[in-house]
């Protein structure tokens, strides 16, 4: 028996229809991604399972008994300690313990046997652990929640939800308020999660990690495909493959017998066959179109090339009102980087980012820009500098007061921002759309460094696939600060662990970060194991230590090996120009040959060079 059945519901909101005759099941345990377009209604079906909106058609049905758990959409706010707030999301938990103060005695081992049956005494032990998790350590969990940013309060409310263990959860973008720490251990949590869960998100590695099959909501109806998002674009892809060859196949068997009847049809000898063919077209099979919407397109401009590094901190301190949040940051970027930052919020990722945009002043130490350095810098609360009653052009203007009316609507292109959207008031625009803004005026100069700070927070699927093409694509240094490890995976080749007041490279990938995270998070052990553990964790440590030069030198040389790669295509690019081959201008051509000489030359040695750090990397690691 299914946990949760809908039959043939129709949600119409606003004027349109967003749901028309919608289908879906789900057993009790399942966990289901819910992907669909930006406005498609998915937020508005979790509101219509949770009965906070009524369905126009159609029927919910869940199961007898079956709790239901949600974030609220109101933050927590008061005195209460977070504990106690987390502690609030089991009722019925605090209606026994309540109760047990004046119950009778045969009532009273009652209510003590239901209370040891769910859990009660372990119930704050619980709580506290999902909350170090969502990153609040015990003197955080004992601070008033009303103390706290509306972010981290949001935080507390998904705590609260998690600890509630309903049997279906809803969750509607549940990282969008975390750090990437957060979210791995939410994806950990997720897929060790018991019960059945809708969870509506624009991260493909939570959907690929922890749902069992994926609901598409696209025009008003649902499908299911097993497997992860990963699996669904193949299965979507395949189907729409399939569809689009079976139409062309039935198109062109149309065609051939309708040439036919309109040929021969008012000829008395063919009358018969003509007949015959007609009703053989009106029996041929309706395929429906394959509609895609149009692809998301991304295009950042490209910057002018200038000499390493673009900018240095040499023992600089950054921080607030006199007070260094980071001290001791001596650190480089060149124009080929590719750099995320890793660390808990609150550890001065952002201050950093503040640092390198120029939005803040160090407090010791230097700060070395190259002289012909552009900065452009995306984050969020941007979005609260926006003027709601001006559009996209407005504001694209103002930043370009060179630029024609042409130019400007050229850059708000670049994001898709096309001309209905580019002249709406920036209150009617969607988050998504007002993060399209923000990244076209941080990019209007053409940037060679650009510092993304959590870009993708609302950006759906297609959006934040455009945003890694167009990365992959940009010529300059990027500093990436994101909850998305898809992202950094796509895009970063280093990452810089911000902790403890400093910052310094991370030798290791996403995976090793995980696990790192994980052994931070395990319990002190009781055992007499635990040494041993802790034996284990120094040694994977001093092994890591002791590649850690040999990975450097890998990956100093691909990144080296994939610039001068580009290096070599622009130039062949200009080669392939005939206007180059004039009278006044073989200077620059010789320049160009030999420069390409010395570009083959370079990649050979970084070629032999990544060879022998990756060949004394297998060795050491046999």
């Amino acid at each position: 028996m299914s946990l949760l059945a809908l039959s043939g519901i129709t949600i119409r909101l606003g004027g349109r229809t967003l749901l028309d005759g919608a289908d879906l099941a789900i057993d009790p345990g399942r966990r289901i991604g819910l992907v669909g377009r930006n406005g498609a209604g998915k937020s508005t079906l979790l509101r219509a399972i949770a009965g906070d909106l009524a369905i126009d058609g159609g029927e919910i049905r869940l199961a007898n008994r079956a709790r239901l758990g949600q974030v609220k959409q109101e933050a927590p706010d008061g005195d209460l300690p977070l504990t106690g707030i987390v502690l609030q999301g089991d009722p019925e938990r605090l209606a026994l313990l309540a109760e047990a103060d004046t119950a009778e005695p045969h009532r009273l081992a009652e209510i003590h046997e239901r209370l040891r049956t769910i859990g009660a005494d372990s119930a704050p032990a619980r709580a506290a652990a999902i909350l170090a998790g969502l990153g609040f350590d015990t003197a955080a969990q004992a601070r008033p929640v009303g103390t706290y940013s509306g972010g981290w309060r949001m935080r507390v409310a998904l705590a609260t939800a998690l600890f509630a263990a309903p049997d279906l959860l809803l969750l509607d973008e549940p990282t969008n308020h975390l750090d990437l720490e957060a979210t791995l251990w939410l994806e950990a949590w997720l897929a060790k999660f018991p019960g059945a869960a809708i969870i509506v998100s624009h991260d493909r590695g939570l959907l690929d990690r922890c749902v069992h099959a994926i609901a598409h909501l696209d025009r008003g109806k649902l499908s299911l495909t097993p497997g992860g998002y990963e699996e669904f674009v193949r299965i979507r892809t395949e189907r729409a493959m399939q569809q689009a060859a079976l139409a062309t196949k039935v198109t062109a068997q149309r065609a051939h017998m309708q040439a036919y009847v309109d040929r021969f049809r008012f000829k008395a000898s063919k009358a018969r066959q003509a007949q015959a063919r007609l009703k053989a077209i009106a029996k041929l099979p309706a395929i429906e179109a394959v509609v895609e919407d149009a692809p998301t397109h991304f295009d950042f401009p490209q910057p002018t090339q200038i000499a390493p590094p673009i900018l240095v901190l040499d023992r600089a301190a950054a921080g607030y009102d006199g007070k260094p949040v980071l001290r001791g940051l001596s650190l480089r970027i060149d124009m080929d980087d590719r750099i995320a930052l890793l660390g808990a919020n609150g550890n001065g990722k952002s201050t950093l980012a503040k640092l390198f945009a120029g939005r803040l002043k160090p407090l010791a130490g230097e700060v070395r820009r190259g002289p012909k350095l552009k900065v452009g810098y995306f984050a969020q609360h941007q979005a609260d500098e926006l003027v709601p009653a001006e559009t996209p052009v407005d504001h694209m203007a103002r930043a370009l007061p060179r630029a024609s009316i042409v130019q400007v609507r050229s850059q708000l292109a670049r994001f898709g921002l096309d001309a209905d959207r580019a002249g709406t008031a920036v209150a009617s625009l969607s988050g998504g759309e007002k993060a399209r803004l923000l990244l076209a005026l941080a990019t209007r100069d053409a940037p060679q460094l650009l510092i993304l700070d959590e870009p993708t927070n609302h950006l759906d699927i297609d959006a934040r696939e455009a945003l890694v093409r167009a990365l992959a694509d940009f010529e300059g240094a990027v500093l990436l600060i994101t909850h998305d490890p898809h992202l950094v995976e796509l895009v970063a080749d280093r990452l810089w662990l911000v902790a403890d007041g400093t910052v310094q490279p991370f030798e290791g990938d996403l995976d090793e970060y995980r696990v790192l995270l994980s052994e931070r998070a395990r319990p002190a052990a009781k055992s007499d194991a635990a040494p041993s553990r802790r034996e284990d964790r120094r040694e994977r440590a001093e092994a890591r230590a002791a590649t850690a030069p040999l990975r450097r030198r890998a990956r100093d040389a691909e990144v080296h090996i994939t610039g001068l790669a580009k290096e070599r295509a622009r130039i062949e690019a200009k080669l392939a120009d005939p206007a180059l081959y004039v009278p006044g201008r073989a200077a620059e051509v010789t320049a160009a040959q030999t420069r390409m000489a010395a570009i083959a030359r370079e990649t050979e040695t970084a070629e032999a060079e990544w060879l022998e750090a990756a060949e004394a990397l297998e060795a050491a690691s046999a």
